[in-house]
């Protein structure tokens, strides 16, 4: 009894995150919607090739077609333009190979390995990248079809066939990719900077509340700056959305639409990503610099410093919940608000400094952190607010 609740519970759980699925998918323009779109772009695709081939050519092997057409269905025009080009040359090499080989020498198996070695070989190329490996694909097709056939004209007719059959699946896949919801990716850019503001905001979050209660212990320190350094990861991550979102511009009609001619160029999100991994760079010197505090410090009253601090680094934490919200939609009214954050962060920085003065702290000493730390709030200060001075010059142009 105790197995079966357990069974229908699990199979209730997976029909719920079934609706939450398909959910997303009809009511968020989100990666379900794009799944789901692929899916049925890619259907129609192949459907439509199969039809031309079986019905239209009664070719054969018409499954070349629509098995090319969902080959080169990606998630930008381009990729599928660019990767059409590949695949189209890649199987004509292969089948090229196959029949340059094949009439001189025959259909045996010492042609088989010389087509499969000149095959792998050509497959390598840089020219053709990921399409690499369909130049033996095809020769190995090709060499079947040539075995097979039975005279020397209907080798020909099916290895061109080959061709043809594949230039008429990259023609429909590429045609349906581009009329029917051409993938548009800009909110990739918008996403980017969310995903360099989040990592930013996640630890300055977990820093101020600590510094607060006064001089962080050595493995709270440590796993700061392990944190700190781990943001290579997100920043490749960030820039791959980025330069899908540029390059889902190019050979895309929907750019030529009235409510996407704002989106020709992604200036600003790459200035604002340039400055968050600044930023982010400032931020794991900053942790560096707290590895050179004094766990027994008797000679000076820091903690009034820590707590302005912890002002300072709350402040930057509100400004990069601030940017990890950023909506192109209502990107105006969000400028103004992080206007309003950033010149309270610039005077819990001053406070800072004001405070280090006043309890005569040693900020020449290199031994000690505070000068260090003095310094690293400016420059996480100038980072910042260039990254709003960013943002109101590309709103308001």
């Amino acid at each position: 009894m105790a197995a079966g609740r357990a069974d229908a519970q699990e199979s209730s759980g997976w029909l719920v995150r079934v609706r939450q699925w398909w959910g997303r998918a009809f009511h968020y323009a989100g990666s379900e919607r794009q799944s789901v779109m692929l899916v049925a772009k890619s259907t129609l695709a192949a459907t439509l090739a199969w039809i031309v081939s079986y019905y239209g050519l009664d070719a054969q092997s018409p499954a070349f077609a629509p098995f090319s057409a969902v080959m080169i269905m990606y998630v930008t025009v381009y990729q599928s333009v660019t990767q059409s080009l590949r695949y189209v040359g890649a199987v004509a090499a292969g089948v090229a190979v196959q029949a340059v080989f094949g009439f001189l020498a025959g259909p045996d198996l010492l042609t088989f390995v010389l087509v499969a070695v000149i095959a792998l070989s050509i497959g390598r190329s840089r020219v053709l990248g990921v399409q690499g490996p369909q130049v033996a694909t095809a020769a190995f097709f090709a060499f079947s079809t040539y075995s097979s056939a039975t005279d020397n004209m209907t080798r020909i007719s099916q290895l061109g066939q080959i061709v043809l059959l594949v230039l008429i699946g990259c023609a429909i896949g590429t045609a349906v990719n581009v009329t029917i919801a051409p993938p548009l990716r800009y909110r990739s850019a918008e996403y980017s900077v969310r995903i360099l503001a989040r990592a930013l905001y996640d630890l300055t979050a977990d820093m101020h509340p600590t510094l607060r209660e006064g001089a962080p212990a050595a493995d709270t320190i440590t796993r700061w700056r392990e944190r700190a350094n781990q943001t290579d990861g997100l920043i490749a991550q960030a820039r791959a959305g980025l330069h899908t979102a540029k390059e889902s511009l190019h050979y895309n009609p929907r750019q030529l639409l009235r409510r996407h001619r704002g989106h020709l160029t992604f200036q600003g999100y790459e200035t604002v990503l340039n400055a968050l991994e600044r930023t982010l760079s400032q931020l794991a010197s900053l942790t560096r610099s707290l590895d050179q505090w004094k766990q027994e410090e008797n000679d000076y009253r820091y903690r009034h410093f820590l707590d302005r601090y912890a002002a300072f680094l709350e402040a930057i934490s509100e400004i990069a919940y601030a940017l990890s919200a950023l909506d192109e939609k209502d990107l105006g009214r969000q400028t103004e608000d992080l206007s309003g954050l950033v010149d309270d962060a610039q005077t819990r920085r001053r406070e800072v400094a004001e405070e280090a003065e006043a309890q005569s702290l040693p900020l020449a000493d290199p031994t000690r952190p505070y000068g260090a730390l003095v310094i690293e709030a400016t420059r996480l200060m100038e980072e910042v607010q260039y990254t709003s001075d960013t943002l109101h010059t590309w709103v308001e142009a």
